[in-house]
């Protein structure tokens, strides 16, 4: 009996391979099917002559013809997409799994090696050609033009959180010595001389040459972060080219720097129902049922981490923006007269709503009900 999940190119002969990928070498475990003898071949990294050789000479073992697809998965880890297109030249049909998704042991001690798995990612592997379609996550993997964009606005990110280090390091230093907190005004490196320590004394020389390097390193991180955001600025005027972050931030309540980080990680992929926006926002309950025990575990907090902070941020806005819109209604109805857990509590489920609702803004063109667009 045929199972009716499987795709029509699942029962085709092909050859399945599971590469676990490492900083030096790739282990790949390739089978044509579960019960066929498995073959598992070292490459060094990104060697493409190396992986093509293996891939023939599996194929020859294995009775398949030089033209039989090859499927393959790996995890999505710190060398990014580059593995998966370099895949896709070779004529490999490749899938990027979250390692998150991906079934353990629940026992308390795990063996694990290279061999294990390898053995146990291509048993997946198979079971998902074979029509296991919920078996794991598969990443959606963007286009090189949609993951070069995505750099400007972590640039930015970066540069504010290194900003704030720095102001902290310099704080603690101070603090550390007695002084009392100094405001950190470009002014800053002609008094760090006159600054006295808890007994009145000059600070160290050491202390202050210290500081003096971390002010120069401050002003470096100052002027990157001042241009990032300028551009990030100019990118949403009306006079710029259309593009998702300028369209958000014709609704008040919706800044430029919350647009783009909405408009790069989170609307540039392939989003297909509200279900999908609330996953990947990672604002959504983790229900615990098992037998007579009910109980909520919390927010999943899975997805993007960047896009549940900047979630929050517009929901607190949006009620200072938009008090006519239906979504603050509801939520001064519901949690406005509460204390202070209630309306955290409800200041999440406004995030997921109104996240919900900029998707729908983006897709379909559909206004919030009640909200407002600037002038």
């Amino acid at each position: 009996m045929t199972n009716p999940a499987h795709r029509p190119e699942s029962s085709a002969a092909a050859l399945y391979v599971a590469i676990e990928l490492s900083a030096k070498e790739w282990w790949l475990t390739m089978s044509p099917a579960p019960d066929a003898r498995r073959q598992r071949v070292r490459v060094r990294a990104g060697d493409r002559a190396a992986l093509e050789r293996a891939l023939t000479e599996a194929k020859r073992r294995a009775g398949l013809g030089p033209e039989a697809p090859a499927r393959s998965c790996c995890e999505a880890g710190r060398d990014g997409f580059w593995p998966h297109r370099l895949l896709a030249t070779l004529g490999v049909t490749n899938v990027v799994v979250d390692s998150s998704s991906i079934e353990v042991s629940r026992r308390l001690r795990q063996v694990k090696t290279d061999r294990i798995d390898g053995e146990k990612l291509l048993r997946m592997l198979l079971r998902y050609w074979g029509g296991e379609r919920d078996l794991w996550h598969v990443v959606h993997v963007p286009t090189r033009e949609d993951e070069d964009a995505r750099h400007a606005s972590r640039g930015l990110t970066t540069w504010q959180g290194e900003r704030t280090r720095y102001r902290n390091r310099m704080h603690a230093l101070l603090t550390l010595h007695g002084v009392p907190k100094q405001r950190l005004a470009p002014d800053v490196a002609e008094r760090l001389s006159t600054l006295r320590d808890w007994a009145g004394e000059p600070l160290p020389a050491g202390v202050q040459a210290r500081l003096q390097g971390l002010w120069r390193l401050l002003q470096a991180i100052e002027t990157e972060r001042r241009q990032s955001r300028q551009a990030e600025r100019r990118a949403v005027q009306p006079t710029a080219a259309p593009s998702v972050a300028q369209r958000l931030t014709r609704l008040r309540g919706v800044a430029a720097r919350s647009a783009t980080i909405l408009a790069q990680e989170l609307f540039s992929r392939a989003l297909r129902n509200r279900r999908e926006v609330g996953a990947l926002t990672g604002l959504v309950s983790a229900p615990y049922a098992s037998g007579t025990m009910r109980r909520d575990q919390g927010l999943a907090r899975s997805g993007l981490p960047a896009v549940r902070r900047v979630a929050v941020e517009i929901a607190w806005a949006w009620l200072r923006y938009q008090p006519l819109s239906a979504l603050t209604r509801w939520y001064v109805a519901r949690f406005a007269g509460g204390g202070a857990v209630t309306r955290r509590v409800g200041i999440v489920a406004v995030a997921r709503r109104v996240i919900i609702a900029l998707w729908r803004f983006i897709e379909h063109g559909v206004v919030p009900e009640g909200a407002l667009l600037k002038a």
